[in-house]
């Protein structure tokens, strides 16, 4: 899997950036979830469509963040749930079950993450 930056920030655009990876794992463990979820519950659920989107913004632009200051990270993540049978109480379920992911649980634990150098 080749991973780039797109050629404005001095990249070769030859694949996905960092941050595309970290939200195609975001968007495709949501799908995911949400699917194992419909299937345990016997949900009528066609589709899941998750689009994503990355940004750094103020804090202070920022109205549930706990940061009031400086600049911060911010994901954006839209939820299309098709299925003409589910209710809206099994939507509203659906939307709350995509914040159990793994990865989102992941990204919320702020992990720590240890470096180490090795010999190769």
């Amino acid at each position: 899997l080749l991973s780039d930056e797109p050629r404005s920030v001095g990249g070769e655009d030859l694949g996905p950036s960092p941050y595309d990876l970290l939200l195609m794992a975001l968007g495709s463990c949501t799908s995911m979830t949400l699917r194992m979820y419909a299937n345990h519950k016997q949900l009528p659920l066609d589709d899941v469509e998750v689009t994503l989107r990355h940004e750094r913004i103020h804090a202070q632009d920022c109205e549930h963040c706990e940061e009031t200051t400086g600049k911060i990270e911010r994901i954006t993540r839209e939820i299309g749930i098709k299925g003409d049978e589910l209710t809206d109480a099994q939507r509203q379920r659906l939307v709350e079950i995509a914040d159990r992911c793994p990865v989102h649980r992941t990204i919320d634990s702020k992990p720590y993450v240890e470096t180490r150098l090795i010999d190769t």
